[in-house]
């Protein structure tokens, strides 16, 4: 990734020895001819990192033009629409790709500097963030998924494929030797049985089965399944992962060639989605002209203490909060299923008990104090279902649905080509 970044800007470098130029007037914008001379490099690059026949850049230089202008009109909307990233999502995305290039963030920037990339990288990861959020928003708008076709898809054979739950197993066998008496398959018996209850007392897996191996008596092998659906795990322990909790155990099984010890340690998609949620009011105050973040920190604690000497919740969030989304509610967000509050609320959320109030939270919005009116555990297993289909749907059709809309946005564009 970083050489062909620094390999395009340095043939980009050569190129600008030539004064720029317009080459496209798009709208209330330019396409400039090292943005093209850029792009081909870029071409060229990649070309020769594959090992790939170079393109005749007098062939594609039309095709890449007009990519650049419809980049160009799909940035001044973005504009215009205000879809803005700030400099520190950009330096988690460049964090992200030193961690790829097995840098830490310091030499990566360090890396792209040396080689006076770095301000091109940064923009170029702004573009394209903009581009895929702009697409992502419009695009999706455009696109509507019918009741029916999302029945149709769940009762369809794909539909019922990829709706399977994937397993991931840890796994341990104490084999049985094929000459061995009864009263060494018994010690192998009892010594299985042993290694599952311990397991059941709380010991770790990967850790015990180590330990089992390397223990020089009963012998202990393992088997990596990866991830499997059900139909592609063995049949001895089919019956017992479709009943299975992450981190249950179950054995051990006997069969012809040993004693077998499992654990589901993870589970994805499938139907069966039990998700906790809590019933949550609050009262938020925000900083503002009149009341900066320490008054309105001052003002959160009279309210508390009201509410601790008996007024009603639910009356001080209608006449204080700012919160306007649940202010008509008395400050009732209703159930609100686990990881959908801020971060700084949730472990607030985890020691607060029915009935109690908090302390003042602050989040970004302002100070809060949080209610727990309740806590359940729902399945929602219909709902993942409809909404993993509509998801599936929807992404079948968007790459259509993005040409189209493509096609109209440049279609009412103004767009000059300056020769």
């Amino acid at each position: 990734m970083l050489a062909w970044i620094i390999a395009a800007h340095s043939a980009l470098a050569q190129e600008r020895q030539l004064l720029d130029r317009i080459v496209a007037i798009v709208d209330t914008g330019v396409v400039l001819q090292s943005e093209v001379d850029g792009r081909l490099a870029e071409i060229i690059t990649n070309a020769r990192r594959n090992n790939q026949p170079e393109p005749d850049l007098e062939a594609i230089y039309e095709d890449v033009l007009e990519a650049l202008v419809l980049e160009n009109l799909q940035l001044q909307i973005a504009e215009r629409i205000n879809i803005r990233f700030d400099d520190d999502t950009i330096n988690r995305v460049l964090g992200s790709m030193a961690e790829g290039g097995n840098m830490s963030f310091e030499q990566y920037v360090t890396t792209l500097e040396q080689a006076g990339v770095y301000l091109q990288t940064r923009e170029q990861v702004r573009r394209q963030m903009t581009l895929q959020e702009l697409q992502r928003g419009l695009v999706n708008q455009r696109i509507r998924i019918t009741d029916q076709e999302i029945e149709n898809f769940i009762n369809s054979d794909m539909g019922q494929e990829l709706m399977q739950a994937d397993y991931l197993l840890d796994h341990m066998l104490v084999p049985f030797a094929a000459d061995e008496d009864e009263a060494a398959r018994q010690r192998k018996i009892r010594f299985a049985g042993d290694l599952v209850a311990r397991l059941e007392d709380g010991a770790d897996f990967a850790a015990l089965r180590a330990e089992a191996m390397a223990g020089g008596g009963i012998p202990v092998t393992a088997t990596d399944f990866g991830w499997r659906q059900l139909d592609q795990i063995p049949a001895l322990f089919t019956a017992a992962v479709e009943g299975m909790a992450v981190g249950d155990i179950e054995g051990p099984f006997e069969a012809a060639n040993g004693l077998h010890i499992i654990q589901l340690r993870e589970q994805r998609g499938g139907t069966s989605q039990f998700v906790a949620q809590t019933h949550l009011r609050h009262i938020m105050l925000s900083p503002n002209e009149i009341r900066d973040d320490e008054q309105s920190l001052e003002e959160i604690r009279r309210l508390r203490q009201r509410i601790l000497d008996g007024e009603d919740f639910a009356v001080i969030a209608r006449q204080n909060s700012d919160d306007a989304a649940s202010v008509v509610a008395g400050g009732d967000l209703d159930w609100i299923n686990e990881g959908g509050t801020p971060l700084s609320w949730e472990p607030v959320i985890a020691a607060l008990e029915i009935g109690e109030l908090s302390e003042p939270v602050r989040t970004e919005t302002g100070w809060h104090l949080i209610e727990v009116l309740g806590r359940r555990v729902t399945d929602l297993s219909q709902e993942f279902v409809r909404a993993e289909a509509e998801n599936m749907l929807r992404n079948r059709k968007f790459d259509l649905e993005m040409q189209n809309w493509l096609i109209e946005i440049r279609e009412e564009a103004f767009v000059e080509y300056v020769e």
